[in-house]
């Protein structure tokens, strides 16, 4: 009797359908948003990136920097981040290296933007510059470093993936000025 039963059930293929679909489905699902999360990681930096050469190269375009107009820089440099919210999510700094002769390269001025996390790693205002290896900045030299900074925090699973942590994107952008050296701030 018993073994007349499981010959039956051996034989019925009609739940054979539910059970693959309820094996596929999560892996399904895990793929799909994993694509959107990776795909999102991906264009957060490209536009951070994009955001940081940006503010460089509208603050070294300038003539003079006036303190009064760097509002309007950040926020010209924030349309290059949509649709993500450099302001409220982000944070990008801009700093002024200038080396005079004999001395180490100085941040002569430095500003910021946004509510985000990062501080400088080239350092604060008034301070040497802590440079990067292979970095020069020759006698009277004078670069414009944009960093920007963005909270990154996982649309899905969180920190269950590793490599989708929550964690603080950032990079940044060296110009020098176009038409002589910004070292004051107006």
């Amino acid at each position: 009797m018993i073994r007349r039963i499981l010959n039956a059930l051996a034989r019925d293929r009609r739940g054979s359908i539910l059970v693959e679909t309820a094996m596929a489905v999560p892996v399904l699902a895990l793929l799909l948003l994993g694509g959107v999360e990776i795909t999102r990681f991906v264009l957060l930096n490209q536009k951070l990136e994009r955001t940081s050469a940006t503010m460089a190269d509208l603050v070294s375009r300038s003539v003079r920097v006036f303190a009064a107009d760097l509002p309007d820089l950040f926020t010209a440099a924030g349309f290059t981040f949509e649709p993500f919210d450099l302001a409220g999510d982000g944070r990008v700094i801009v700093s002024s290296i200038y080396k005079t002769s004999g001395t180490p390269p100085r941040i002569v001025w430095q500003r910021a933007y946004g509510a985000g996390s990062g501080a400088s790693a080239f350092g604060v205002q008034g301070a040497y510059a802590v440079l990067p290896a292979g970095f020069v900045v020759r006698d009277g030299e004078n670069v414009i470093v944009s960093e920007a900074f963005f909270d990154f925090v996982p649309l899905f699973a969180g920190d269950l993936v590793g490599v989708l942590e929550t964690r603080t994107l950032t990079t940044y952008s060296v110009m020098r000025p176009r038409f002589g050296p910004l070292t004051a701030l107006y």
